[in-house]
């Protein structure tokens, strides 16, 4: 056995992208599950010699993703990856407005994509996986909003929040398994994507936390997506992954 597989959402674009490049060696397999398939990212993996599939799947429908999920994983041959590891990285932002101001559909998925379909995939995942006597993780990526509130913000830290709490609930379970996977809800601090830039041209009338992440690029204090995916990876790749279920690149 000298393949290790990674399942990564969200990989089509952002920190996710560069996640997924970052992953891209011959003796990875890789599957991306996103809404989009990146149109180069095939071809930098057969560049690379690096096993890549892509799966164009809407996360706002957690059930079907996890159902397909599931299917893939019980059809894998007994024996043939080395490690197996999910990251969940795939989130959304709703439109930035006051909970009284949302609508039900944005906020429904918005939950649906940032909680329900991390906690489906964890599920099916670690079901699927677990007689295979290999090591395993999971890695949910969250935010400093799932730690503090923020007006005009709730679905997405309500979701991060979420994220948080069912980490620490799924690490409890795996420590009672004699080969439990390790498990981490991971901030990987504050990144300059198109989030941000949502984030700090919005209407400080609507959003009043605009002019901090207007100050946040202003200062130059955002990561770029490919230094955080490092970050990501590199705390990923710890002896002491999972040991805290709810963590921070920015902690030592």
């Amino acid at each position: 056995m000298t393949q290790h597989l990674t399942l990564l959402t969200g990989g089509s674009r952002g920190m996710g992208l560069a996640l997924a490049r970052q992953l891209l060696q011959p003796t990875r397999f890789l599957l991306c599950i996103a809404r989009h398939a990146h149109p180069t990212l095939a071809a930098e993996a057969a560049a690379l010699g690096a096993p890549l599939e892509q799966w164009q799947q809407d996360l706002a429908e957690p059930e079907a993703a996890a159902q397909r999920l599931a299917q893939w994983l019980q059809a894998q041959p007994a024996g043939r990856f080395a490690s197996a590891t999910l990251i969940n990285n795939a989130g959304v932002i709703p439109p930035i407005a006051p909970l009284s101001a949302s609508a039900p559909a944005d906020l429904a998925r918005a939950l649906r994509v940032g909680l329900e379909a991390p906690m489906l995939l964890s599920a099916v995942f670690l079901g699927a996986t677990e007689g295979w006597n290999v090591p395993r993780k999971v890695l949910n990526i969250s935010s400093g909003l799932g730690r503090r509130p923020m007006a005009s913000q709730a679905a997405y830290c309500a979701a991060k929040a979420g994220m948080d709490h069912f980490t620490r609930c799924l690490a409890l379970d795996e420590a009672l398994k004699p080969h439990g996977a390790r498990v981490c809800s991971l901030a990987p601090g504050v990144i300059d994507t198109e989030m941000q830039g949502q984030l700090r041209s919005t209407d400080a009338q609507q959003f009043p936390d605009a002019p901090q992440f207007a100050q946040l690029q202003q200062q130059g204090q955002l990561s770029s997506p490919e230094a955080a995916a490092a970050r990501v990876l590199a705390w990923l790749a710890r002896d002491d992954f999972g040991q805290a279920p709810v963590a921070d690149v920015r902690q030592d």
